[in-house]
């Protein structure tokens, strides 16, 4: 993209919110306007004329609830309902396997910025608005006024900066800060020069704070307490470690992570619609109930959420998963049930079960990525990897369409590591190199790597003349297509003379070894295929995570640690790292992505990793009787689907 690029196309790219301010009042979805456009009545005649939910109202009869006008902020956050508004109560039902905390982040969720409904800008939500200055620098948040936790106390800019100064860069609690409120190897400096105003400065410009604030890592800015925390806090509370062990924990720190972790402490005190009441993995479900004090609204001044409590029952059988959604006996999901496997058999249960599928988007780009270690212990295994040659005989050598049929039941498209259709980075080329399946091109490329000579079962020799061979680690259970299809591919790497051999293991142990670089090939799937993932998640592109950047995790850790750490990556992983760091300290969106192209070019041009498809339409279920989800969403961990469609304005018709 040139300097030239017009305005026009950044917004489209991006959306229409400011690149310098962002307002609360410019966006249609969520807006502070009471005068907002109306939208359709609900259709049930039910409590449609009630500005909030029966038992709250109840609440204020019997005197245990202040009047709603007292509970809500002068200039509530209104939200536009994607069919009708709605009506209040009922129980939104969902299943999680085993105690997982995914709900956490993708249906509790109100940062100081939110992702757009659309998904393709960041908005005011706990903040009105924003200014961004210093091409990113300076950041100033101006407060929603009024807003409260769901126990009634005030929200303010003290408790942002609780969260960061004596919380996020507190090193007993927190060895390192979070990444994104890093720039230079020094953090931000946090103020609150008043009660609805904080002030971010960075030592250097950080252009990619606001997106990396709205996603999941921004949470702890609007989700800790300080009138209810600073009791367990060694800075502020008495005798913290004799609470603490009276708690059952060895000190301070570890009580104060507990009673801030709403999984763990469900009293902790939120700004979220609902607030858990059970405790994770205590029991076969967590139980959430509704905030008497949120602060958002519908058109007609109507108090959000519509739905009362949330139900998530923790079950241990995928199968037994699938078989409550053909029941009928879950309300709206996606996590969980959307394979490839469980599409035909829900589809065919639909009408029974009285729920639709609805059209998903991941935002993955591939759904197996293969990772040669490139920076092995072993010098003879890291020659033999780091050549590109070799990497692209590997390629050509898998059969992906044979895959595409075999493991994944005809869906996708062959594919390598690059960003999808519809990306600012979308490349055909890039997406389509080396993935011909053609095994003469296979064993030249082989061969021009200098790996010409074989032992007598066929396997070619590396240069200290032994079998070459390949350990490919994969996570067990993770995605049940890839087993099937490593062994396929085990095969295709046999055929043009490379040994192969497959370790399925549990994540963490898999995790463990990525980390520690000892893995000789790891898979994973390929995240970054949409605009903004690939600028904040790029670690399929540059080695920025080293549990996730597969193919070279010690050279992440030589990134992040300034090269203290790790292993130095060669001339041009370190090019692409220097553009990555131009990338992040300037908030001009045009720059952002030349910028990102240039890193993609060159990781055109080394491929250091191969993909096998490009990863089908998904799918999500909801019951018939459960309203206003989107017909489409884009599912991306970054925007914490299905968070940018506000869950808060779902409900359910009688």
């Amino acid at each position: 993209m040139t300097d030239a690029m017009a305005r026009r196309d950044v917004l489209r790219l991006f959306g229409t919110a400011s690149l310098v301010t962002l307002a609360a009042t410019g966006c249609d979805a969520l807006s502070t306007d009471p005068t907002a456009k109306k939208v359709p009545p609900n259709a049930d005649g039910a409590n449609g004329a009630a500005k909030e939910a029966p038992i709250l109202a109840e609440r204020v009869r019997k005197g245990e609830l202040p009047k709603l006008a007292e509970r809500l902020p002068k200039a509530p956050l209104v939200v536009e309902p994607v069919e009708r508004a709605g009506t209040y109560g009922g129980t939104w039902r969902m299943v999680s396997l085993g105690p997982d905390s995914w709900y956490s982040s993708r249906i509790l969720a109100d940062h100081l910025m939110r992702w757009s409904p659309d998904a393709t800008t960041v908005i005011p939500n706990v903040a009105a608005s924003v200014d961004v200055e210093e091409d990113g620098g300076r950041y100033t948040f101006h407060l929603r006024p009024g807003l409260r936790w769901s126990d009634g106390e005030p929200f303010t800019a003290a408790d942002v900066v609780f969260a960061v100064k004596d919380v996020l860069l507190n090193k007993e609690l927190y060895p390192a800060p979070p990444t994104w409120l890093v720039s230079g190897n020094q953090a931000a400096q946090v103020s609150a020069p008043d009660d609805h105003t904080v002030v971010f400065v960075f030592p250097h410009p950080y252009g990619l704070f606001l997106q990396q604030e709205a996603g999941p890592g921004g949470e702890p800015l609007t989700a800790l307490p300080r009138h209810y925390l600073t009791r367990f806090h060694k800075a502020y509370g008495q005798d913290v470690d004799a609470q603490a062990k009276k708690d059952g924990f060895d000190d301070w720190t570890q009580n104060f992570l507990s009673k801030a972790n709403r999984n763990e402490n469900p009293p902790l005190p939120t700004l979220c619609a609902w607030q858990p009441t059970t405790v994770l993995g205590k029991g076969g479900r967590v139980l959430m109930k509704r905030n008497p004090y949120y602060w958002k609204t519908d058109p007609d001044g109507r108090q959000l959420p519509y739905i009362d409590e949330i139900a998530l029952e923790l079950i241990n059988d995928n199968q037994l998963i699938v078989l409550k959604a053909m029941q009928g006996e879950i309300d709206m999901q996606i996590r969980y049930l959307d394979t490839l496997r469980n599409k035909p058999v829900l589809a065919r249960n639909r009408t029974d079960g009285e729920f639709r599928l609805f059209d998903v988007t991941r935002d993955q780009m591939n759904t197996m990525v293969i990772a040669l270690n490139l920076a092995h212990k072993d010098p003879v295994k890291r020659a033999v990897f780091t050549s590109k040659d070799f990497r692209v005989g590997l390629s050509h050598a898998i059969n992906r369409e044979e895959i595409i049929v075999t493991a994944y039941q005809r869906q996708g498209e062959p594919w390598q590591v690059a960003p999808r259709k519809g990306s600012a980075f979308y490349d055909e080329e890039m997406a389509k190199q080396y993935t011909e399946y053609d095994v003469s091109k296979a064993n030249a490329h082989l061969d021009a790597a200098g790996f010409t000579e074989r032992d007598g079962e066929g396997v070619r020799l590396g240069p200290d003349g032994r079998p070459i061979r390949v350990t490919i680690e994969f996570s067990n259970g993770l995605f049940p297509e890839w087993a099937d299809a490593l062994d396929l591919v085990k095969g295709y790497w046999k055929a043009v003379g490379v040994d192969t051999y497959l370790k399925g293991e549990d994540r963490s142990l898999f995790t463990e070894r990525l980390m520690a670089g000892d893995h000789d090939a790891g898979v994973w799937q390929g995240d970054g295929g949409s605009t903004w993932a690939a600028l904040i998640r790029p670690y399929w592109y540059i080695p920025f995570d080293s549990a996730y950047s597969v193919y070279a995790p010690v050279w992440a850790q030589w990134y992040f640690s300034g090269g203290k750490e790790g292993q130095e990556p060669p001339e041009w992983c370190r090019r692409q790292l220097s553009l990555y760091d131009e990338l992040s300290a300037t908030a001009n969106q045009r720059t952002q992505v030349e910028l990102m192209k240039q890193i993609l070019q060159i990781n055109k041009e080394q491929f250091p990793t191969m993909g096998v498809g490009l990863p089908a339409q998904s799918f999500g279920v909801v019951k018939n009787n459960f309203h206003n989800v989107p017909d489409g969403m884009l599912d991306e961990y970054l925007f914490g689907t299905p968070a940018q469609s506000n869950p808060q304005q779902y409900f359910i018709s009688r």
